[in-house]
């Protein structure tokens, strides 16, 4: 994780870009006297959102949370699927 000024960000687009895609790196962006701001990956932006989604409901949180617990216990199964 990189951390820059407002600054350097302005001056070095390109490269923090390249960055941040690449390297599937986050640059804070600095901007003195205000709220910080990071610059990630699209792809993770997207996961973030689905997660942040997902959990946003009381029950559906309740029931992956439960899946999670099975999971690491070892209470799975599998089915065979019908084929056509």
């Amino acid at each position: 994780m990189q951390v820059v000024s407002m600054t350097e960000a302005r001056n070095n687009f390109k490269a923090i870009f390249d960055s941040v895609y690449l390297d599937n790196d986050e640059v804070i962006i600095h901007r003195k006297g205000r709220e910080n701001v990071v610059v990630i990956p699209f792809d993770e932006y997207k996961s973030m959102k689905e997660t942040n989604y997902l959990l946003s409901s009381t029950k559906n949180r309740e029931v992956l949370m439960r899946s999670l617990k099975d999971a690491r216990e070892g209470k799975v199964f599998s089915k065979k699927l019908i084929e056509e």
